[in-house]
């Protein structure tokens, strides 16, 4: 792994990464543009993985990704040569089943996402689509994720109409759109949008940037480190001011910024100049702690 300074990280910009991360216990990690990229390992993103199970140092692997349950991401990771167990997968899937275990127990739920994604919801009372159709059909949430070529027309207007009947509604993302092997792909979060826009209703978010995946990874590695741990003491990896930054930062814990995704070295330094021109609550959220080429640096520079 590179040890030395990565020329994004120039002190008129950023902070120095030895200095943005010293007293990180814990790591966040994004998965595309950190881990994977189309669905292929990123150079030394195995080592950097390895790396950390030898320095004792806990990560959980937190994504948007909403069509697979985390059993099936983990598989994935272990074919493309990443060292990641389930149990260290927080997903927009997952953290939206845990929410409505938690606050609609025994009620019934309309989730549009891929049947693989829907096994998070296992255990719990889930509207065949059909059925929504039925006379009189109520159910407490609407959750929206990525359901391929389930979410269609006709399930839309299914969400619509319970929505307005008095269903709450979940929005695993807002992602507009991703990176997948045919290019640039609209997210599902365009169709919460549409939803909301119909309804108006808003949609209570589960994903990044919201708070509920953060706080979600936040107890994982804590349960890890044996008790409490300070939301300054976790550091977030991710490719995405918007999604991965700001919603860190929201939290209180550290935002690095990886430049082997969506943010390029020119974005990173458009970033930089607002951090030296920013100060206090007029410094965005968006504006990393610190600029990294990739996660192998990120874990070399920790303490």
């Amino acid at each position: 792994m590179r040890t030395s300074p990565p020329a994004a990280n120039d002190p008129d910009n950023f902070p120095g990464l030895r200095e943005a991360l010293a007293g990180v216990r814990a790591l966040v990690l994004d998965v595309d543009g950190v881990l994977l990229m189309k669905g292929a390992a990123l150079p030394g993103a195995a080592e950097a993985l390895t790396a950390l199970d030898a320095r004792g140092i806990p990560f959980r692997v937190a994504t948007n990704f909403t069509a697979a349950h985390r059993g099936t991401l983990a598989a994935r990771f272990q074919a493309a040569g990443l060292p990641v167990p389930e149990e260290r997968i927080v997903t927009a899937a997952s953290v939206s089943a845990a929410r409505t275990a938690a606050t609609y127990p025994g009620q019934l739920l309309f989730v549009i996402t891929t049947p693989d994604g829907r096994r998070e919801f296992d255990g719990q009372l889930v509207l065949p689509f059909e059925e929504a159709d039925a006379p009189g059909a109520r159910v407490a949430a609407v959750v929206i994720g990525d359901g391929e070529t389930d979410l269609s027309r006709a399930n839309l207007d299914r969400a619509f109409r319970l929505i307005r009947d008095g269903a709450a509604l979940l929005a695993m993302h807002r992602n507009p759109w991703w990176f997948t092997s045919r290019g640039p792909t609209l997210d599902s979060g365009a169709f919460v949008a549409a939803l909301e826009f119909a309804t108006g209703v808003r949609a209570v978010m589960c994903g990044k940037p919201g708070p509920i995946m953060f706080r979600t990874a936040l107890a994982g590695v804590a349960a890890d480190l044996g008790g409490r741990v300070a939301a300054r003491e976790v550091a977030m990896v991710g490719d995405d001011p918007a999604q991965d930054i700001v919603g860190a930062r929201r939290l209180g814990m550290r935002g690095v910024l990886v430049l082997t995704g969506k943010t390029n070295a020119a974005a990173a330094a458009a970033l930089g100049r607002g951090a030296r021109t920013g100060t206090g609550a007029h410094r965005s959220r968006a504006i990393p702690d610190a600029v990294a080429p990739s996660l192998a640096d990120v874990v070399a520079a920790l303490d």
